[in-house]
C-alpha cells in the first residue's frame, strides 16, 4: 500500500478549490417548475409560474419535514402568512419530502395556512440549494421572485430564524415600489 501525505497548504489548496454551493443571484430568472403539493392535508398540482401570475412569491427551501428547525421555520411563516398575504406575496415552501410527508406536514406544521411543494434533484440542482451535494436534500434558502420571475432577495442560512423577517420586508418592499 501506498502512503502519501498532503502539505498543510496543498490540502488548503485543495479545499479551496472546491466549488462552493451557491444560491441564484440576486436579478436571477427563476426556473419554473411543476410539481405536486399540498395545502391543508390536500394535494395540488403546482406550477411556479402560474401563481407568480398573482404576484411575488417567496419560494423557501427547506431541508426536511418534522425535523426541529423546518417545523420551527414553518410555524414562523404560519404566523405571518396573513402580513405577507397583506403585502402581496405567496408564501410556498420547498423540499425534497414525497407527497405523504407534505401532506401531514401541511394540515400540522404549516398549519394549512401557506403550500409545501415537493422538489426533485432537478428543481434543488436548478435552484442551487442541495445541502452538502445531496441532490435530493435541500439546504435552508429563501427567495423572494417578483411577479416577473426575477430573483429580488436571497437569504440562505441554516438557521431559520430570519427567514420569515427578512423576506417580508422585502415583499413589503416591492409593494411599495410598485412590483
Amino acid at each position: 500500500m501506498k502512503m502519501f501525505s498532503l502539505s498543510l497548504a496543498t490540502a488548503a489548496a485543495l479545499l479551496i478549490a472546491q466549488p462552493a454551493q451557491a444560491a441564484l443571484g440576486v436579478g436571477a430568472q427563476a426556473p419554473d417548475f411543476t410539481t405536486q403539493g399540498a395545502l391543508k392535508g390536500k394535494a395540488f398540482s403546482f406550477q411556479l409560474s402560474r401563481i407568480l401570475k398573482k404576484g411575488p412569491v417567496v419560494l423557501y427551501f427547506y431541508p426536511k419535514a418534522f425535523t426541529k428547525g423546518c417545523t420551527l421555520e414553518a410555524h414562523a411563516f404560519a404566523e405571518k402568512v396573513d402580513d405577507f398575504r397583506k403585502a402581496g406575496a405567496t408564501v410556498i415552501g420547498v423540499s425534497g419530502d414525497g407527497l405523504a410527508d407534505l401532506k401531514r406536514f401541511s394540515l400540522e406544521e404549516c398549519r394549512g395556512k401557506f403550500a409545501v411543494v415537493s422538489a426533485n434533484p432537478e428543481v434543488i440542482a436548478d435552484y442551487q440549494v442541495s445541502f452538502k451535494g445531496n441532490p435530493a436534500v435541500s439546504d435552508r434558502t429563501s427567495y423572494v421572485i417578483a411577479k416577473n420571475g426575477r430573483i429580488t432577495y436571497v437569504h440562505s442560512d441554516l438557521n431559520y430564524q430570519d427567514h420569515v423577517a427578512n423576506t417580508l420586508a422585502e415583499v413589503v418592499r416591492l409593494k411599495q415600489a410598485g412590483k
